[in-house]
């Protein structure tokens, strides 16, 4: 007699709560789903996260890292922990976990001694004040429980010795610390760190309240801006974690071998009937041909292994250029031989450039911040092209007040240069042409083109910035083509408030930027595609929902006639993603232009991949494109050849960067306004590319 299978229903577990109480649980069936959907791909993330766990991985933040194998770099007092990122994900052709490499640089230094050292240097009476900029918004570990916690604030008022309630008794810090992690705390007389917990309280309640810190238990992450600026501590850290193809590779299969090897991780696998293959995904992909850069009249080819055509335009006319006449050079005494060196070099630059460039005028202004924009009133006017300062220093304060003051106040485009820069001979020719090509794209010149097919085309890039010093402003910044060779191009910044949504100004910005075209062409354009950077998966929805139809909105106001073709593209740098090439069982780099559309696409998206830049070390990254909005009926080649082509029209650098030059360029001018000017910049330069 055959049997048929009839599920249980029901399911009787049994329980009891630490108060000895018995407490039985009905568990119901009430629906199988399908290995495909949403809630099983998030069920299978969080068993592998389990399974991280098992092989003895702790987690910060996001990922996890192995807290056993440390990479200890001793004389820069740093430690490496290495780890994972992993995302179990439905792609096109079967469920798959992507995984990359990640290191978590952590310092050897607690809070405390950075705390200590830093009042040694400021002295008391700025102690507070230096202290609270240089810790607030730091991350830290706290190693007693492997977790990472922003720093808000400074409780100056609190030390160890205060207390706190904990299960209706009151109890002080240091007890709290001894009795739970069977920590001793030194110094009793320090202050405590404030970090605000973001999740939220029981039953959806109030947030528990800031977490008080101990800084003596709290060990710097990541790395300061001085630490990045030294030459010597990067070259060690990429020793380490800028990883070539080949060890990448060896990293990830040794992981993928230990998931196998370990049987608690393998015994819960097979309890969910789950498996992982032994090795990588192998996949076909394509190179895209390289491109002819046109220059002035005549056009080359560059070495498409290197992606980059510095020699190639050496002593080649640009373009175009406006004439450079009118134009000053500021310096302090002490750099005088610096800005006459750069004088003369630049005079010696320019010519076989074809940039017509008058020899500046000097200026000399006192070593302060005061004399410098006295200096700047004085003498720059609304009919000064540029202005080149030379800086003692890389001080901060001084170039953003510059740069405020020339952006907004009298907007003038000004290139900066650190006279240590400018201190080395046998590299000042290679310096002296990178800044006339600077120069002579912010007074509106044009370097170098690539074809572009199609005409009418108007190509956009909108970035964004989060202004943390402007209490947490949004900046949005658009920057759109206005010529048929890209090579000119419309730029606007919009900040936005706190929870207002940026595609807001932007759809402002778009207007301006179509009437801008117009002034130009004396047409509208027939087609317009939109790379949308800055947008994490879960923003996705709101991008097609909320922006696509600001979009659509700003062209139907041009006029009810005008229907342009659109299309919206959102770009991706962030991603754990990792692509090698096989040459003679190797994994090497892919060369540059290649191109995956399948495989570890996603189904629902219409998306692919491209590596469109060449690094000199480490491992390529490519860039994720996600098509979101389509009413061109462009084939999908032609979109990614387009793509491609965009990536090599960045005019800070003589070859193929990493996403399309308009993505780039909003970026740049996102993070100029964010980082120094906190304003928008004036309208009079809005046809400039003054934050190259």
């Amino acid at each position: 007699m055959r049997r048929s299978y009839i599920p249980i229903l029901e399911t009787l577990l049994q329980s009891e709560t630490r108060m000895g109480e018995k407490v039985q649980i009905t568990v119901t069936l009430t629906n199988e789903l399908p290995p495909t959907s949403p809630v099983c791909i998030q069920f299978y993330n969080i068993i592998f996260r389990r399974i991280l766990r098992m092989l003895d991985m702790q987690q910060i933040g996001r990922n996890y890292y192995n807290p056993k194998d440390p990479l200890n770099i001793p004389q820069h007092r740093l430690t490496i922990w290495p780890g994972y990122t992993t995302t179990i994900l439905q792609y096109e052709s079967a469920i798959m976990l992507c995984t990359d490499v990640s290191h978590k640089v952590l310092r050897s230094e607690t809070v405390l001694d950075f705390m200590v050292n830093l009042r040694q240097k400021t002295g008391d009476q700025r102690f507070s004040e230096i202290c609270g900029k240089e810790l607030i918004g730091l991350i830290v570990l706290t190693k007693y429980n492997n977790k990472t916690y922003r720093i808000d604030d400074i409780a100056w008022d609190h030390t160890p010795m205060n207390t706190f309630t904990k299960a209706n008794k009151e109890v002080s810090f240091k007890d709290y610390y001894k009795s739970q992690y069977s920590l001793d705390i030194r110094d009793n007389n320090q202050v405590l760190l404030i970090s605000n917990v973001k999740k939220m309280g029981p039953a959806q309640g109030p947030p528990p309240g800031p977490a008080m810190l101990i800084p003596e238990l709290c060990f710097l992450t990541g790395l300061t801006d001085k630490m990045r600026a030294d030459y010597t501590i990067m070259k060690d850290l990429d020793k380490h974690t800028k990883l070539e193809p080949q060890q990448r590779e060896s990293r990830l299969n040794r992981f993928v071998s230990s998931l196998h090897m370990n049987t608690d991780a393998q015994a819960e696998l097979d309890k969910w009937g789950l498996s992982f293959d032994r090795e990588l995904l192998k996949m076909t992909g394509r190179v895209l041909p390289g491109e002819r850069i046109f220059q002035g009249s005549r056009s080359y080819e560059y070495n498409p292994m290197m992606a980059e055509w510095a020699k190639e335009m050496r002593g080649m006319p640009v373009i175009s250029s406006p004439p450079i006449d009118k134009w000053f050079m500021f310096h302090t005494r002490r750099n005088v031989n610096e800005a006459m060196s750069l004088m003369q070099t630049l005079g010696k630059v320019s010519a076989p450039l074809g940039i017509r460039m008058q020899k500046g005028v000097m200026i000399e202004y006192d070593d302060q911040l005061e004399s410098l924009l006295r200096a700047l009133q004085h003498n720059v006017t609304p009919q000064t092209q540029m202005v080149v300062v030379v800086l003692a220093s890389n001080r901060k304060d001084k170039y953003d007040s510059i740069k405020k003051y020339l952006c907004v106040d009298c907007p003038t485009p000004s290139q900066c240069v650190v006279a240590r820069t400018l201190s080395k001979p046998q590299a000042l020719m290679t310096i002296a042409t990178k800044i006339a090509l600077q120069m002579a794209c912010k007074v509106g010149g044009e370097l170098w083109s690539v074809e572009i097919p199609l005409k009418q085309l108007m190509i956009v890039g909108i970035d964004c910035y989060h202004d943390i010093s402007a209490g947490r402003r949004s900046i949005g910044a658009l920057v759109a083509s206005l010529n048929q060779s890209m090579s000119r191009w419309y730029s606007k910044c919009v900040l936005q408030h706190k929870g207002q949504e940026i595609m807001d100004g932007l759809k402002m910005a778009l207007c301006g930027a179509l009437k801008d075209y117009m002034k130009f062409n004396n047409c509208l354009p027939s087609r317009i595609i939109v790379y949308r950077d800055g947008v994490g998966d879960g923003q996705l929805h709101s991008v097609v929902d909320y922006e696509v139809s600001q979009i659509l909105d700003c062209i139907k106001s041009m006029g009810e006639d005008y229907v342009p073709k659109l299309t919206v593209v959102v770009v991706k740098k962030r991603i754990s993603c990792r692509l090698f090439s096989l040459v003679t069982g190797k994994a090497t780099n892919p060369p540059p232009g290649t191109v995956v559309d399948s495989v570890i696409t996603r189904p629902e998206w219409y998306d692919f991949y491209i590596v469109s830049q060449h690094v000199r070390f480490g491992s390529v990254a490519p860039t994720h494109y996600n098509v979101v909005y389509d009413s061109s009926g462009l084939k999908p080649d032609h979109m990614q050849r387009l793509t491609y082509k965009l990536c090599h029209m960045y005019y800070n650098w003589q070859g193929i960067i990493r996403v399309p030059a308009p993505c780039q360029y909003a970026h740049k001018m996102a993070f100029l306004v964010g980082q120094s000017i906190h304003r928008e910049p004036s309208m009079k330069l809005d046809d400039l590319l003054f934050y190259l």
